[in-house]
C-alpha cells in the first residue's frame, strides 16, 4: 500500500469515527441511524477504501459502543462481510449507481448480525431488531448514495487512492 492510499484510508477512518461520535446516541441502539455508514459506499468506487472503512468501524465501536467486545466482533464482522460481498459483486456490475444499490442491499440484509448481537447482549427480540436496524441502515445508505456520488463528482474517489 502506497503512502497516498495509507493517508487517505487514515482520513476515512478518522471521518468515520468523528461522524459516529457526533451522532453517538443514534448510532448504538435497536434503532440505528449511524450516518457514518454512508462511507461504506466508498467501496464501490475503489476496493482500496476497505481498510479505512473497517478501521473506522473498529475504532468507533471500540471507543463508543457500550457492548464492548461483542460490538467489536459483530459490528466489525458485519462490515467486513458486507464489504467483501460488495467487492466481489462489483466485479460483475459496472455502473456506480447499480453498485451502490447492491452495497445498500448487502449492508441492509447483513444487519441480521447486528440484530443477533443485540439479541445476545440485551435480549432484544431478533426479528424486530433486525427490522429496525435494517431500516436504519437502508435509510442512511439510500440517503448517503447521492451525497457520496456528488462528492465523487468533485473529488473522484476512483482515482483518489491510486
Amino acid at each position: 500500500m502506497n503512502i497516498r492510499t495509507l493517508a487517505v484510508n487514515g482520513i476515512i477512518a478518522a471521518l468515520y469515527i468523528a461522524v459516529t461520535m457526533l451522532i453517538q446516541p443514534l448510532a448504538f441502539s435497536a434503532v440505528q441511524f449511524r450516518v457514518s455508514e454512508m462511507f461504506n459506499h466508498l467501496i464501490v468506487f475503489n476496493k482500496k477504501y476497505f481498510f479505512g472503512i473497517i478501521l473506522g468501524v473498529f475504532l468507533a465501536n471500540l471507543f463508543f459502543s457500550t457492548l464492548g467486545v461483542l460490538d467489536l466482533i459483530f459490528g466489525f464482522g458485519q462490515s467486513v462481510i458486507a464489504l467483501l460481498i460488495t467487492i466481489f459483486a462489483s466485479r460483475y456490475v459496472k455502473g456506480i449507481w447499480a453498485r451502490m444499490a447492491i452495497n445498500t442491499t448487502v449492508f441492509t440484509v447483513t444487519m441480521f448480525l447486528i440484530a443477533w448481537e443485540l439479541n445476545i447482549a440485551l435480549d432484544f427480540p431478533f426479528l424486530y431488531t433486525w427490522l429496525t436496524v435494517a431500516i436504519g441502515e437502508f435509510v442512511v445508505l439510500a440517503v448517503g448514495a447521492p451525497i457520496m456520488y456528488a462528492i465523487h463528482k468533485r473529488v473522484n474517489f476512483e482515482k483518489l487512492v491510486g
